[in-house]
C-alpha cells in the first residue's frame, strides 16, 4: 500500500539503462532532469548506481543529508528552485567516495526500499539512472517499480 502511495503523483517513470559502464547514463539522466525543469516539469531522479552514485556530485549536493517523514524519507531538492528530487545511495555512506561492497539481498532490499519509501510528493518525471550491465540491481528495480507507469527507457550506448 505504500508503493502506491509514495508513486502515486509521479505521472511518468523513466529508466536510464547501458550494457557496459562509463558510457553516460549519470549524465544523461541529469541533463533530461535539467532538461525537463527547464521546460517547467517537477522531475525527480532515483539514482540506483549503488557502486558508483554520481549523480550528487554532478549537481553539487553531494554533501545534502537524507531526512525522515512520516511518508518515508525526503528527497534531498536541488537548486535555488528545489525543482529536482533526488534521492541516491550517496546520500546515505559515510564519506561520499566510500566503496558500496554489498551482495545481491542487501543491494536488491535497498532498492526496494528506495521505490517504496521515498516520499517523491507530485512529479511529472521520475528518472531512474541504474547500474551498467544486466544485473540484478536491474531486475529488483523494474520488479519494484511494476505497480507502476512506466513511460520506458533509455539505452546508453557507444559507436563500438
Amino acid at each position: 500500500l505504500a508503493e502506491r502511495t509514495n508513486l502515486a503523483g509521479v505521472q511518468h517513470i523513466l529508466l536510464v539503462l547501458s550494457g557496459k559502464g562509463g558510457v553516460g547514463k549519470s549524465t544523461l539522466s541529469t541533463e533530461l532532469a535539467l532538461a525537463l525543469r527547464n521546460a517547467g516539469k517537477r522531475v525527480g531522479i532515483l539514482d540506483v548506481d549503488l557502486c558508483g552514485p554520481s549523480i550528487p556530485r554532478m549537481l553539487r549536493v553531494q554533501d545534502s543529508a537524507v531526512h525522515q517523514c512520516d511518508s518515508g524519507w525526503v528527497p534531498v531538492f536541488v537548486g535555488q528552485d528545489k525543482a529536482i528530487a533526488l534521492m541516491s545511495i550517496g546520500f546515505l555512506l559515510e564519506r561520499s567516495d566510500d566503496a558500496v561492497v554489498w551482495r545481491g539481498p542487501k543491494k536488491n532490499a535497498l532498492i526496494k526500499q528506495f521505490v517504496t519509501d521515498v516520499a517523491w510528493g507530485d512529479l511529472d518525471f521520475l528518472i531512474v539512472d541504474t547500474p551498467p550491465g544486466t544485473s540484478d540491481e536491474h531486475i529488483s528495480t523494474v520488479e519494484a517499480l511494476r505497480p507502476h507507469q512506466l513511460l520506458g527507457a533509455i539505452l546508453v550506448t557507444t559507436p563500438q
